[in-house]
């Protein structure tokens, strides 16, 4: 029998709450996190507005924060979720007997941001008569550019920051499958701890892109919204008006426990993870197959994993990022993976109020699935004014829905055709 794998702890920082029950409260009253973007200069962007996390101060989260001064947004956001989990888990006691190369850290995580203001002073001090000299620019850029930025680039970064924060000294990985890559590590964290390799391992996702280079490239993409005049209308997943995504930032963090490790110590659970499917489609970078083969299989998967049929699905946390493409295919995907019942199933996307945190986005989804058991409360897809004729779901439109759940589905589809899916579930001894 392989071991069975539950929650024990959650934290996360997203664009609507700097932690967990602040980010739940916010998705119940269908508060949107849309504003125009401060963290630089985007007058001049077609995209001028994001999903952005303000005032963030990492001392509320860790007393010793003044030792980790130079921390790029992607490594604080980390550290503040992941602290959050361990101590929601219990496990933050220094005096707690446990065997630490029993404990893993796998992060989805993405590039850190660019050190912009002095890449561009070194490229500068490169350029003569309007022609960069690149032998120059190499010599100048080892004066000008600070190490410690250079180091945050590195997606591995924030796990690190989080093993040495958690003592972790077991498993360590760091994916990068873009909008996929914290549910893909969720899902290989779960398999690590059923063989066996680890009891409990600090898994989910951290990402922030919104920087001159990431906005950027998103833009050339044409995937993001250009709705500037009304940002917290401008996410509107399966919306005819909807015109491309949001970008958000954030991170989310589980703490994965085998079941008897988490029942010896007497800890809290929030839910079982019983299911994990993962596919490529094989097709496009930056769009799904349009028969939604690999989304179809990755459901499929991921329920034959869980041993769940479609009728006992109760909800569905969507990718649904509020492009044309994605929204489409995830609702055909949906149909034809789960059949009659899927007409019959609430679905919502979170990403309607929070923006799209890419590489974080599938950890904080799964977190909420988790809350959507606890409390029986299924948070809405806010400005779903008019569904396309090809989205043809029941995304629970504008206001919370009240139910019981336990088993939810949470999708994560990622650019380059990765497909994640997970199955979480009321836990029952």
């Amino acid at each position: 029998m392989r071991r069975r794998v539950v929650v024990t702890g959650v934290g996360m920082v997203t664009p609507i709450g700097k932690d967990v029950e602040q980010t739940w409260k916010a998705l119940q009253e269908g508060r949107s996190g849309v504003g125009p973007i401060t963290l630089f200069e985007a007058d001049t962007f077609p995209t001028r507005i994001a999903a952005e996390i303000h005032d963030f101060d990492l001392s509320q989260y860790l007393d010793n924060a003044s030792e980790w001064p130079a921390l790029s947004r992607n490594s604080i956001f980390a550290v503040a979720a992941g602290q959050m989990a361990m101590n929601d888990a219990g496990l933050s006691n220094s005096d707690l007997e446990m065997d630490r190369s029993r404990i893993g850290v796998y992060l989805g995580a993405g590039e850190g941001q660019q050190d912009f203001p002095h890449f561009c002073a070194s490229v500068h001090s490169g350029t003569i008569d309007g022609q960069v000299h690149k032998d120059t620019f190499i010599h100048n850029g080892v004066d000008i550019l600070e190490p410690w930025a250079e180091s945050e680039q590195d997606p591995g970064t924030p796990t690190a920051h989080v093993a040495a924060m958690a003592n972790a000294k077991g498993p360590n990985y760091t994916c990068l499958t873009a909008c996929a890559a914290s549910s893909q590590a969720i899902g290989e964290a779960l398999e690590q701890i059923r063989r066996g390799d680890a009891d409990v391992i600090l898994s989910g996702g951290t990402h922030s892109m919104i920087h001159p280079f990431g906005v950027t490239g998103f833009i050339l993409l044409t995937a993001l919204s250009t709705s500037n005049g009304e940002p917290h209308k401008a996410s509107r997943p399966f919306d005819k008006d909807r015109n491309g995504f949001i970008l958000g930032e954030g991170a989310g963090v589980v703490v994965l426990e085998e079941l008897e490790h988490a029942k010896r110590r007497g800890a809290r659970i929030y839910g079982e993870l019983i299911g994990y499917g993962s596919t490529a489609d094989a097709f496009r970078i930056t769009d799904s197959h349009d028969e939604g083969r690999g989304a179809i299989a990755c459901l499929k998967e991921a329920m034959a994993d869980a041993g769940v049929k479609p009728e006992d699905i109760d909800y569905i946390n969507a990718h649904g990022t509020s492009t044309e493409v994605n929204d489409k295919i995830e609702t055909l995907a949906i149909k034809k993976a789960l059949g009659e019942a899927a007409y019959k199933i609430p679905v919502s996307s979170t990403k309607s109020m929070m923006g799209h945190l890419i590489a974080a986005a599938g950890a904080v989804e799964a977190i909420i699935c988790l809350l959507a058991i606890r409390d029986g409360i299924m948070p809405p897809t806010i400005n779903l004014d008019c569904p396309s004729e090809d989205c043809d779901l029941d995304y629970i439109p504008h206001v919370p829905r009240h139910g019981q759940v336990d088993v939810a589905l949470s999708n994560s589809f990622g650019f380059g055709g990765q497909n994640v899916s997970l199955i979480l579930r009321r836990y029952v001894d």
